[in-house]
Parts: C-alpha cells; sequence; structure tokens
C-alpha cells in the first residue's frame, strides 16, 4: 500500500475539484428519463409536423403505445427507424 502526503493546498485544490465533478455530475440530464417520448416530443425532436408522424404509424413505420389520447415513442425504437432510413454518403 502506498501512502501519499499532501499539503494544505493540495488537499484542498483535491476537494475543491472532487466538489466540481459532483456538481457537474449532479446538473446533468438523467437520460434514463428520456427512454420515452410523448408525441410532441418527438414532433419537436423529428422536426415533422402530426400529420406526418400519423402517417409513419398509420404505416408502421414507428412503433408506439398509446394510454388514452397520449401517444408515447421509446427512444429505442426511435433510433431503429433513424437506423433504417440512413443512407451513407456518396462520396469517398
Amino acid at each position: 500500500m502506498e501512502v501519499y502526503i499532501l499539503s494544505k493546498a493540495q488537499f484542498s485544490e483535491l476537494t475543491t475539484r472532487l466538489d466540481t465533478l459532483q456538481n457537474l455530475i449532479s446538473t446533468q440530464p438523467d437520460n434514463s428519463k428520456k427512454a420515452i417520448m410523448d408525441n410532441d416530443e418527438f414532433l419537436k425532436f423529428m422536426g415533422i409536423s402530426k400529420r406526418t408522424a400519423q402517417s409513419w404509424r398509420d404505416e408502421g413505420k414507428i412503433s408506439f403505445s398509446q394510454v388514452g389520447n397520449k401517444i408515447y415513442y421509446k427512444m429505442a425504437d426511435v433510433d431503429k427507424l433513424l437506423a433504417e432510413n440512413y443512407n451513407k454518403s456518396f462520396r469517398k
């Protein structure tokens, strides 16, 4: 086991940096909450109209859940839609 000796100033700087890191981590959005988005978030994210989203659902292009009048999408399904319609650049 190695032992390191820090001066008071070094220890203070280290704890300040750790506090800064902890604050940065705590202010980051929790991505697990974004695993599902509602229809309005989906429309904004994709930059499409309500009618386009309805067409994609009717055509089976995107999976969704409906609870009452509210529509929800899994982020994994949105990623799948984008991956299935991905076109590589024609240039090399």
